[in-house]
Order: C-alpha cells, then structure tokens, then sequence
C-alpha cells in the first residue's frame, strides 16, 4: 500500500501586497503589468512607444520593481523586459510562495477557494488600483495602457527571439537608443534575459 506525502500548506499571512494579488487575479503576467505601471507613474521608467526605459534604478521598492528597472538601464523593447521578467525569479517566487500559502493550486495556474475570498476581499477594500483586478484595460493613462497592452500581447515565441536579440545588443552592438557610455562587455549590465532584483 502507497503512502503519499503531501507538503503541508503554510499558514497564510494577514496581509498581501499589491503582488501576490496582482499573481492572485492574473498570473506572472499580471504582476508585470502593475510593475510597469507603476513605475511608471512614479516616473521611475519611461514608457514610448514599444521601448521602455529606466530612469532611476534606485527607485524600485519591491524585488519584482527592482529586477524590472535593472533590466533597462539604457532603453529595450517593452515585449522584451516583459517576456524575461515574467520567468524571472523574482515573479516565480511569488507564485511558489502562494502555493506553499494554499491561495494558489499546486499547478500554479488558479487561486484556491481561500485564494478567490483572498483576492474577493482585496477588491471589496477599494485600496488597490483597478488594474491590478482588472488587467492594463484599466490603467487611466491611455499611453501608459497602450504600451503595457501591446508588451502583454506579444506572442511568446516572438517574446523569446525578442530577450536573445537584446542579448546580442548587450553583448557587442550599439543599442538602438544610441548610447555611448560603453558596451556591456565593461561589466555590472544586466541583459534584458536576466532577473537582477536583490533580496528582500
């Protein structure tokens, strides 16, 4: 006779942040998204266009807004950070960690029914933005939602060639932003395919 062993859940905390409910209500995609808005609304990025880029490195106040920030420093494609932070270790360790909560199901794919009454509760207190429930068709700025659109909605196979192209630009060829304080080769440059938040 088998014996299995399941991993006993952790005891949910009395609080989530704006994170673990953006993963809540809509995957690692979802928790992109609210970084990018907002960082951008605290100016700490600059979104034009298809091309995102940081302004203040410093800025990020969450793993998930640090490991962002450090992936343009000098401007990339905005498919391209999004395709590479949304497996980035900083994001996967979110889903892991409400998984191990029992707010999420062991596919890491869909809340549980306590995560559902989770998320249910976070939207009833009004406190959070309507994106974060709702995805960037919520975001009031129509140039801010437009660009995070777009950057959500590309393909992943297309997101992918998008992370090795900005590898290849990091690794020998000019950036298309025309800066020319240096290649990455000089070292401390994070490439658009890598997780660079620190630890909390």
């Amino acid at each position: 006779m088998r014996t299995l062993f399941r991993r006993p859940v952790t005891t949910a905390p009395q609080t989530l942040d704006v994170y673990d409910i953006a993963y809540l209500a809509g995957g690692p995609r979802r928790v992109v998204e609210v970084a990018l808005v907002a960082l951008s609304e605290r100016g700490a990025v600059t979104l034009r266009a298809t091309r995102v880029r940081a302004g203040d490195e410093q800025a990020g106040g969450h793993r998930v807004e640090r490991a962002l920030l450090a992936l343009c420093p000098r401007g990339r494609s905005t498919a391209a950070v999004f395709a590479a932070l949304k497996g980035a270790p900083e994001v996967e360790e979110i889903g892991s960690r409400l998984v191990a909560y029992g707010l999420l199901a062991r596919s890491g794919r869909r809340p549980t029914a306590t995560g559902r009454r989770s998320l249910e509760e976070a939207r009833h207190e009004g406190v959070l933005p309507h994106h974060v429930f709702e995805g960037p068709a919520a975001v009031p700025d129509r140039r801010v939602r437009r660009a995070v659109v777009e950057a959500s909605t590309v393909p992943s196979g297309l997101g992918k060639r998008l992370v090795r192209m900005g590898r290849a630009l990091d690794d020998g060829g000019p950036d298309s932003d025309h800066d020319t304080g240096g290649s990455a080769a000089s070292g401390g440059h994070h490439s658009c395919g890598g997780g660079g938040g620190g630890s909390d």
